[in-house]
């Protein structure tokens, strides 16, 4: 599966998530290099997916800026399907409303 398909699932997949606000962002000589392929605020919380397909590998520009997404306190990973995506988002929603 291509990596525009696996960004097509998780975006028709985030307009069902409930107080979910998300963007693509797109590459080029305009964009910033190293964001995240989708960003999203879910409940208040950041979100930066960046997507690779199964035999794909992250640039050390994109590593960098996942760790500072991180340190930061925001969620950023790489993930290649929908459900990565859905568990990421559960499970640090869920951890976040238990501290709370």
């Amino acid at each position: 599966m291509a990596e525009r398909d696996v960004v097509a699932k998780i975006k028709k997949y985030l307009t069902t998530v409930p107080d979910c606000f998300f963007w693509k962002e797109h590459g080029g000589m305009y964009g910033t290099a190293g964001i995240p392929d989708i960003i999203a605020c879910i409940r208040g919380h950041f979100f930066g997916f960046e997507v690779k397909t199964d035999t794909g590998k992250p640039t050390e520009l994109q590593k960098a800026t996942i760790r500072k997404i991180l340190k930061c306190g925001g969620t950023a990973a790489f993930v290649r399907s929908v459900d990565e995506v859905r568990a990421l988002i559960e499970g640090t929603l869920q951890s976040k409303e238990e501290i709370l």
